[in-house]
């Protein structure tokens, strides 16, 4: 080939990059609905890397914010999301497409470059959450209604399997709490079945599950730890946590930080706390504790409690900076005004933020310089400095709620 024309085809590979790719929605079954991709938005893609984009979640518009965290600002958006109201997002490995799941049962894909919807399914009554499996390849969706774990190809959408939650003859649990594992794995909880489960799915088509009964009662949500060692769900109907090994030949639950009021009475709980923000730092876990102004401190190399940390209101998100130098927590009703930073050297709130009404979620820059605030009810999404504790940016977005980097693409249950 002439130099001349390997010259032109190099000058030609943005414009190739900007095609967008429309995938098509295959198969349907009962209960579920599937909808024509969207075309891409003429001239939106550029030729670009993915690792400094993410999205907010517009809860009330049913849409998201693409955002830049480089230059932290907003570069577009994607409507036609459906109900955003308890909405989740996953990326796919090369963190080009969103994965957002509504409340309402929908699974939509969204093109980040292109800035377009490209695929969506009603595939149940009411979700909340989802993941996507350590290779990309298979998109799992929590159930609420009904109960139970549905299994889609990232690729086209395309239904794969359904996993009722059934703990009784004719009960179905909601299903909460559900994390990717490594090997085509997922692990979840039955809220009202009081039982954790793990599906392996390296045959999609036939997923084989393994039940563990009487965990604990109801649990709400739950974490996996960065190693995909343990997975730790939170009980919202006793004082404590289940965790599971799974590593062990047989896996089995155990109860960790049993009676960690002890006789205390705790408050009415106004939003119930989120586990999936790991909290980690050194040998040391922070989880929130269930109504009870306190953060539960936890030696992570035994699972037993060292201390609380008490807090300004009712922990709801409680994250490490990914290097642990400090845990951000949030809170419910009244106090989700504000943000407290706990120092964890010294155990102890070394600041309280007061970034504006109604913080719904908190999300760390890959390194940990910058931390993004949603404000609901402000409609402003707030970039701070960690390490000055200084606001750096505030971008408009309407009714902000969760907010999700692509950097999650590379972390397990994220």
């Amino acid at each position: 080939m002439k130099r001349r024309t390997c010259l032109a085809l190099l000058a030609g590979a943005p414009a190739l990059a900007g095609c967008a790719a429309s995938a098509t929605v295959a198969g349907s079954d009962a209960g579920m609905r599937s909808s024509a991709t969207s075309a891409a938005k003429p001239g939106a893609a550029t030729l670009r890397g993915t690792g400094d984009l993410g999205v907010v979640v517009q809860r009330a518009r049913g849409a998201v914010s693409i955002i830049d965290t480089s230059r932290r600002e907003v570069l577009g958006e994607v409507d036609g999301l459906g109900d955003l109201s308890h909405a989740a997002v996953v990326y796919s490995r090369d963190g080009r497409h969103a994965f957002v799941f509504g409340r309402d049962g929908g699974l939509s894909r969204v093109d980040l470059l292109t800035q377009a919807l490209t695929g969506r399914v009603i595939q149940s009554g009411n979700a909340i959450g989802g993941a996507i499996s350590a290779d990309g390849s298979i998109v799992a969706v929590q159930n609420y209604s009904p109960g139970g774990v549905r299994l889609f190809d990232a690729d086209s959408l395309a239904p794969l399997a359904d996993i009722p939650a059934e703990y009784a003859p004719g009960k179905r649990s909601r299903v909460v709490g559900l994390v990717d594992l490594p090997d085509r794995r997922f692990a979840y909880s039955l809220f009202d079945g009081d039982a954790i489960w793990i599906a392996d799915c390296r045959d999609p088509a036939r997923p084989r599950v393994t039940r563990l009964a009487d965990i604990g009662r109801q649990p709400y949500d739950a974490l996996v730890t960065p190693n995909g060692r343990h997975y730790i769900a939170g009980l919202f109907g006793e004082d404590g946590l289940a965790l599971v090994d799974l590593w062990d030949a047989q896996p089995k639950a155990r109860r960790i930080l049993s009676g960690y009021g002890r006789g205390e009475q705790p408050l009415p709980v106004y939003k119930m706390p989120h586990l999936r923000g790991w909290a980690v730092a050194g040998t040391r876990a922070y989880l929130p504790a269930i109504g009870r102004q306190e953060v539960l401190v936890v030696d992570a190399s035994d699972w037993t409690e060292v201390g609380g940390i008490p807090v300004a209101g009712q922990p709801v998100f409680v994250l490490a900076r990914p290097d642990g130098r400090q845990v951000w927590v949030s809170f419910a009703l009244p106090d989700y005004n504000r943000v407290q930073v706990i120092d964890t050297p010294s155990q102890r709130v070394v600041a309280t933020i007061d970034p504006g009404r109604a913080v719904m979620h908190m999300e760390f820059t890959p390194r940990g310089e910058s931390v993004w605030l949603s404000c609901r009810d402000d409609d402003r999404v707030h970039v701070y400095d960690t390490h000055r504790l200084e606001r750096q940016a505030t971008l408009a977005v309407n009714a902000p709620s969760g907010i999700f980097f692509t950097s999650r693409a590379n972390r397990m249950g994220f």
